[in-house]
């Protein structure tokens, strides 16, 4: 198999979980050796058998020997290696399955710990379907490289260094005629190697594309049926579907090709070694038995070639599964805490219970460098001040709430919180700061508890008071079994209400300085509504609180509100204020009252 310098480099990645588990995969690596030192003398053995019925020469604790006990002493040396062979296959394959599973574990966690930390900007680009086959289908070929694989070939190459000392040692002549047949195996395998490894990488790029349709149709199974696009989108289905298919057609074509070619050359081989001992057995120059264990050695050296071939699918789709985690794992980390990019101690923010100061200066930010969604944003909120956030679609209002919260870091200028830049927080530290309500609230998997703590240790009495604070727990304690009953996927046996119901009790129980709403009220009815608006009247009273609102009568008691329009500050003011104005405000929100009446 040819590695060139990019497969040194990739495989090179792979060498610290390697060393994690270099106690048991030194051990596998020792048992080649005698595996292989057993595996050598069975021929030698079959082939001193022959010699002492022909009455050749022997081995000299051979030589005086009657046949029946020089081939009983023979039997015995065979049964022995026999026994060495299957402890030790056992045991090296035991070994070597268990490194690569835990090689494979170690890569799949480091992944999947990546992933996380990816920006949004990353998430923005690629389909999920595409991060699902990296961490499952690809880790699961790396993992077959290590176990079967990569271990595999090097048993391969200790044995056949054995055997081509071993028949160098009876007879050269031979042993170079096995040896010149070789050219033309490692050309067809380089050659099978480049044409499968492109198919492969195709092959698994349409395998990405698959999972993405799959899961994109899956989460949007309602708009599928609704619109009755299920013959539509099976259409699409089948299409990439076929191309998939196309892809793996052809590298079952360079799979089987190699294995062809290999089982031809062995065929060669042997009856080049048949024609040519056979006259050098006629002319005395070689033994029957000396004959007859290079035969054997020639079946046993393509051997560990045919199981290559075998492992040829596993082998190259091991180098390209490595090729693409090499290249999910290379995607950088926008948003770091100050401390990873730099030599620098990171700021706290202050510990005091009042609420924080949010400062905008020169904020210009854009989802692509060239196309700018937020231009020269300068403006200030105050401690416990309540603001608003308004304007057309795609003024950029929920780009300034992901700043804030840094999923995205700014183009140009800063934010300071507290007079403290965004970027010298612990990205922890800001985001206990900031609690944030979106339109549409996640649900995972569990029971309505864990979704209101998310993993972190906090009593069943704070998720109550949180519960009770936010007025949803009467909805809570309405469910079947309480705090504990169990959700599905996303959150699939509530209504959308009732999921944005346990989304005010998550924010709630952490207490943050700063709320930020973003139509958060949307999904619920009048009555629930109008309870929700009453407990975040108590909540709000001493924070501070950013809230995006489209409904603008819902925004009338704010201190103030910020009108956005293409990016930009274009109006601030109180609701009366900006009326009277007669600006973009209060065109949309005469606008909104038409559209009531």
């Amino acid at each position: 198999m040819q590695i060139n310098g990019g497969d040194w480099r990739l495989l090179r990645r792979l060498g610290p979980y390697a060393r994690r588990h270099q106690k048991l995969l030194i051990i596998s690596l020792v048992l080649l050796f005698p595996l292989s030192a057993a595996g050598a003398i069975q021929p030698l053995i079959i082939g001193q058998a022959i010699s002492l019925i022909r009455q050749e020469p022997v081995w000299g604790f051979l030589a005086g020997l009657s046949i029946n006990a020089g081939i009983s002493r023979l039997l015995l040396i065979l049964l022995g290696t026999i026994v060495v062979r299957l402890l030790f296959v056992s045991l090296q394959g035991y070994l070597v399955q268990q490194v690569g599973q835990e090689i494979t574990a170690d890569v799949r966690d480091d992944l999947f710990a990546h992933v996380l930390s990816l920006s949004s900007r990353f998430f923005d680009k690629t389909p999920v379907g595409k991060l699902v086959t990296r961490i499952t289908n690809d880790v699961e070929a790396l993992g077959d490289v290590f176990a079967t694989g990569a271990v595999g070939i090097l048993s391969d190459v200790v044995y056949i260094a054995v055997v081509v000392v071993t028949v160098f040692a009876l007879q050269w002549q031979l042993a170079l005629l096995l040896i010149f047949l070789l050219v033309p195996v490692s050309i067809l395998i380089i050659y099978f190697q480049q044409q499968y490894r492109k198919a492969n990488y195709r092959a698994r790029e349409e395998l990405s594309k698959l999972n993405s349709m799959l899961t994109e149709n899956i989460a949007g199974i309602g708009i599928v049926q609704t619109f009755r696009r299920e013959e539509f989108n099976s259409e699409l289905f089948r299409v990439i579907n076929d191309r998939h298919r196309a892809a793996v057609d052809k590298t079952i074509f360079h799979d089987s090709a190699v294995s062809a070619t290999l089982e031809w050359i062995a065929l060669v081989a042997i009856a080049a070694i048949l024609w040519l001992g056979g006259v050098m057995v006629m002319g005395d120059y070689l033994t029957f038995g000396t004959l007859s264990a290079f035969i054997l050695y020639a079946q046993r050296f393509f051997d560990p070639i045919r199981r290559f071939a075998e492992k040829f699918t596993m082998i190259q789709s091991g180098f390209t599964a490595v090729e693409r985690i090499a290249e999910l794992m290379d995607e950088p980390i926008e948003v770091r805490d100050a401390q990873e990019t730099r030599s620098f101690t990171p700021r706290s923010l202050p510990s005091a219970a009042e609420p924080g100061e949010i400062r905008f200066e020169n904020v210009s930010f854009g989802y692509k460098p060239d196309e700018l969604i937020l231009k020269n944003l300068n403006f200030t909120i105050k401690p416990g001040e309540k603001v608003a956030l308004v304007g057309p679609t795609g003024a950029g209002k929920s780009s300034i709430i992901r700043l804030l919260c840094r999923l995205y870091d700014p183009t140009v200028g800063k934010i300071l919180i507290d007079g403290v830049d965004v970027r010298d927080v612990p990205q922890t530290e800001l985001r206990q700061y900031i609690g944030v309500i979106l339109q549409e609230s996640f649900l995972f998997a569990g029971d309505v508890k864990r979704n209101i703590t998310l993993g972190e240790e906090y009593s069943l009495a704070a998720v109550k008071q949180a519960a009770e604070s936010t007025n949803v727990a009467t909805f809570i304690e309405d469910l079947p079994q309480g705090y504990d009953t169990p959700l599905r996927e996303r959150g699939t046996n509530l209504s959308g209400g009732q999921k944005q119901l346990l989304a005010f009790a998550r924010v709630a129980i952490r207490s943050p300085r700063v709320l930020v709403l973003d139509e958060a009220t949307a999904n619920l009815d009048v009555g629930t509504e109008r309870l929700v608006q009453d407990a975040l009247e108590r909540v709000l009273s001493d924070q501070t609180a950013i809230i995006i609102a489209h409904r603008l009568s819902t925004i009338r008691n704010v201190n103030r509100i910020l009108v956005l329009n293409h990016g930009q500050l274009v109006e601030t003011g109180s609701h009366e204020e900006l009326l009277a104005a007669g600006g973009l405000y209060a065109n949309l929100y005469q606008l909104q009252m038409l559209g009531q009446d």
